[in-house]
């Protein structure tokens, strides 16, 4: 048994202290890289909208903090290697040394879902669901937007759905941890859909059911590839 195993618990305290340190200045280096890209990534953003409609902001202050906030979820996606990294080598103690590969690996693919999540959600998901949310009551209602409010929106469902994009990775490391087995990841299918068609209701506020399945789908497909993940982890 190596030395890491035998850790007392202070000691693992300090190393999660340290892996969260670790974190949290890759966090810092991608926000301040994430600043470079941050007027780019928010035209993006404010394209969907359409070029007759212009956000306003209603404080001094909200220009500056949207700009923050968009900076901080491009340095979410910067840092993610290191974050999943950090956490991987942290539980990497209580792994055999031929699951420790997987760490090796998953690290880099869980970034990589992580990225392709977000990119589909900004460049598939909203152009599809604002459109929808911009019509609602568009002969009663006069559709203006806070900055603030509306990257709030936006930040929202970039984040839960890189989330969403690691689904599969999740799965394979609760089949190879033996917390779960293909088959019962099988048969809590029917489950997963009313769940998924409650997540997409949240995620995306509207009774459209085109942007709907816009969420579902994507994470049904990767609920299956998680299955088939979850039989190569214990075949």
């Amino acid at each position: 048994m190596s030395n890491k195993a035998e850790m007392t618990i202070l000691e693992h305290l300090d190393e999660l202290r340290q892996r969260l340190l670790k974190i949290v200045i890759a966090l810092l280096v991608g926000v301040v890289l994430g600043t470079f890209v941050t007027q780019p990534a928010l035209k993006l953003l404010v394209a969907p909208l359409g070029g007759e409609m212009e956000v306003i902001a209603i404080s001094p202050t909200e220009a500056p903090a949207v700009f923050f906030k968009v900076a901080i979820v491009i340095g979410v996606v910067i840092a993610m290697p290191v974050i999943m990294y950090q956490l991987f080598r942290f539980a990497a103690p209580g792994l055999e040394p031929l699951e420790r590969r997987y760490i090796m690996i998953g690290a880099p693919v869980a970034s990589l879902s992580f990225a392709i999540g977000v990119v589909f959600a900004a460049l598939v998901l909203l152009p599809s669901a604002l459109p929808f949310l911009q019509g609602f009551l568009a002969d009663i209602v006069k559709q203006q937007y806070s900055i603030e409010k509306y990257i709030s929106f936006v930040s929202n469902i970039l984040i839960w759905a890189g989330i969403v994009f690691e689904t599969p990775l999740v799965m394979f490391f609760l089949a190879k941890l033996g917390v779960v087995s293909a088959s019962g990841f099988a048969k809590a299918r029917r489950i997963v859909i009313v769940a998924a068609a409650a997540g997409a209701a949240v995620i995306t506020p509207t009774v459209d059911p085109v942007n709907m399945l816009l969420v579902m789908m994507p994470f049904l497909v990767l609920y299956e590839v998680g299955i088939l993940l979850a039989k190569l982890a214990r075949p």
